[in-house]
């Protein structure tokens, strides 16, 4: 697993930001104090999800509504239509925002 800092973990409750990491995109967001991430293009149309909004642990994309779980990536919204997103690990070090990514 490779650590990449992100930036300061100064977000706001609800909060959502994209960050370009490598050749992926993750979208971070702060559900009830804590922070999780998903990878930001929606398997589905490849829009950014962090494009969307967040409705109670569910990130929706801002492209057709489909809603995936911000725990398990899981397609919450319509199973069927396209795969669960794949989530990120995080944590967050001396106040800065740090996802673990597999290495390539």
């Amino acid at each position: 697993m490779t650590k990449i800092k992100l930036g300061p973990a100064d977000f706001a409750e609800r909060e959502m930001r994209g960050y370009e990491v490598g050749k992926r995109n993750v979208c971070i967001a702060k559900i009830q104090g804590r922070y999780k991430g998903l990878d930001d293009w929606c398997n589905h149309a490849g829009c950014l999800l962090s494009g969307g909004r967040i409705e109670g642990n569910t990130v929706v994309c801002p492209c057709h509504e489909v809603g995936f779980d911000m725990d398990t990536g899981q397609n919450a919204t319509s199973p069927g239509v396209c795969d669960d997103q794949p989530t990120v690990q995080l944590a967050v070090e001396d106040g800065t925002l740090v996802v673990d990514l597999p290495d390539a």
